[in-house]
């Protein structure tokens, strides 16, 4: 009998702007990664959304801008089976983290800030670009990028991967 995959599971308000970008980002970069990194399954949830909308089209063409294609996207919220094999959580901000321990207070998982892992002075929270213009959404997904090689060393230090 195969393991059941383990996920990390990347978490914004309503689950199409910040939470689908990173999760098509910090995939793209777990892909490249030796095991059991590259078996990760990563996906993307919201606190407070509407599911089954679309990513945000900013969202969508600063992804793709970067030769990403995310656009078949659809939002969901955050359930208790998909914490149940989460081995990392990774919230936008701390309202996000705050809001899920407060509704899943049982989860064994750790719930990391997006850009927690980072050196002082950056910013560990990743502002919200709804509403606004590419530019904020392109400076969104740089914010995240910049942070997925901590959370890449992270999950070897938590998993015992060697890289």
């Amino acid at each position: 009998m195969a393991s059941q995959p383990q996920y990390v599971i990347c978490v914004c308000t309503a689950n199409i702007c910040r939470s689908p970008m990173a999760e098509a980002l910090l995939r793209h970069a777990l892909a490249a990664e030796p095991e059991p990194l590259k078996s990760l399954r990563v996906t993307s949830a919201g606190v407070n959304g509407w599911p089954g909308q679309r990513i945000s089209y900013h969202s969508d063409m600063a992804l793709k801008k970067v030769g990403l294609d995310h656009s078949k996207h659809l939002s969901r919220d955050l359930r208790p089976e998909m914490l149940a094999r989460a081995v990392l959580v990774l919230c936008m901000t701390e309202s996000h983290r705050r809001a899920i321990k407060m509704d899943f207070p049982d989860l064994k998982a750790p719930v990391l800030l997006m850009r927690e892992l980072l050196p002082p002075p950056a910013n560990p929270e990743v502002p919200d670009p709804y509403g606004a213009d590419m530019q904020t959404y392109e400076d969104t997904r740089d914010a995240i990028v910049e942070a997925i090689p901590s959370v890449v060393q992270f999950l070897r230090e938590k998993l015992g991967a060697s890289g």
